[in-house]
């Protein structure tokens, strides 16, 4: 049990990096010379990256609904690892994880909306760029946060026997 909880406090840890990196890393829309993310448009101009506002283009209320969903997927995967380590301690077998897994689920589902908003509603008309890889780590954390809430459900009902 212990080899068990250990693994899923790795994945939990995990989960918060990814989360922490898709949200502050500047690379969620690629081109040659230029690298976007949800907060800043970072421009190449003579081998150096200057940072700019994003263009009026973005919906306001969208660009905000991502960074929104984003930071709180990171305050929600951050209480559920600090829920995590109190549970284990603190409450009786039976009721044990149901916290962990709804902040985990939460998180999901925030990350979720981010990434689901980002794709629909930005660089629809861009043709010369690709999703960069805090995109790409978005939703593997969307994936990871599911997984490991499920298996707090699951561990949950285990132990509840």
């Amino acid at each position: 049990m212990l080899v068990l909880l250990a693994g899923i406090f790795l994945l939990h840890l995990t989960s918060i990096i990814l989360l922490l990196v898709a949200t502050i890393d500047n690379a969620w829309w690629v081109t040659k010379i230029v690298s976007t993310d949800v907060w800043a448009r970072w421009i190449l101009t003579n081998g150096t990256w200057s940072s700019n506002d994003l263009p009026g283009q973005y919906p306001q209320e969208y660009l905000q609904a991502v960074q929104a969903s984003s930071i709180l997927a990171c305050i929600f995967s951050s209480l559920g690892l600090f829920v995590f380590v109190g549970q284990l301690f603190t409450l009786s077998k039976g009721q044990r994880f149901t916290f962990s897994g709804i902040f985990q689920l939460l998180a999901c589902l925030c990350i979720m909306i981010a990434a689901s908003i980002y794709t629909d509603i930005f660089h629809k008309n861009e043709s010369d760029g690709w999703y960069g890889h805090s995109f790409i780590l978005a939703w593997i954390s969307f994936a990871f946060t599911f997984i490991s809430s499920i298996i707090y459900f699951v561990l949950r009902k285990k132990t509840a026997n």
